[in-house]
C-alpha cells in the first residue's frame, strides 16, 4: 500500500489527504441546542487493484446515504432524521434528532468510475473505487535485465 502525494485542487480535499481533519472549527457555535456539528472520519488506503474509503457512520440506515459521482467527483451524503414520542398518563414528550452530512473527494484520473461500489454494514461505510485496467498492468512493473 502506499500513497501519493497531490496538491489540492480549489477548497475540496482530494483522495489522497490523510485523514480528512474534522472541519468543526467551522462549526464553532454548534448545531441544534449547542451540539457540535461533525463530518464522519474518513480513512482510505491505496491497494493495488484499488482504493477503499471507509467512513464511520454508525446509527445510519443503508437508505439514508446518497453517493454521486459528476465528472471526477464523488460525493458522500447522508441525511436521518428520527422523531420519537412518549406518552404518559399526564405527560406527552416528542423528541426530533436530525444528523446529515456531505463529503466531496477529487477521484484520481485512474479510478474506474463505472465500478464504486459501496456497502453499509455494522455503522461502517465502505467504497471500494477500481483502478483502470491499464493503470494496474503498469503497476505490475516490469524487470529489465541488463545486456
Amino acid at each position: 500500500m502506499s500513497t501519493r502525494a497531490m496538491s489540492k485542487v480549489g477548497m475540496l480535499p482530494t483522495v489522497f489527504d490523510d485523514f480528512f481533519k474534522p472541519w468543526n472549527e467551522w462549526f464553532d457555535t454548534g448545531g441544534l441546542m449547542g451540539r457540535m456539528m461533525t463530518v464522519p472520519a474518513v480513512n482510505i488506503v491505496e491497494n493495488k487493484n484499488d482504493y477503499t474509503v471507509s467512513l464511520a457512520v454508525p446509527g445510519m440506515k443503508k437508505d439514508d446515504f446518497n453517493i454521486d459521482v459528476e465528472g471526477n467527483m464523488l460525493t458522500i451524503s447522508c441525511e436521518n432524521e428520527e422523531n420519537k414520542e412518549e406518552k404518559g398518563e399526564k405527560f406527552t414528550r416528542k423528541e426530533y434528532n436530525y444528523s446529515s452530512f456531505s463529503r466531496s473527494f477529487t477521484l484520481p484520473e485512474e479510478v474506474n468510475r463505472e465500478n464504486i461500489e459501496a456497502v453499509y454494514d455494522n455503522g461502517l461505510l465502505k467504497l471500494v473505487l477500481p483502478k483502470k485496467e491499464e493503470v494496474k498492468k503498469m503497476a505490475a512493473g516490469k524487470h529489465i535485465a541488463v545486456k
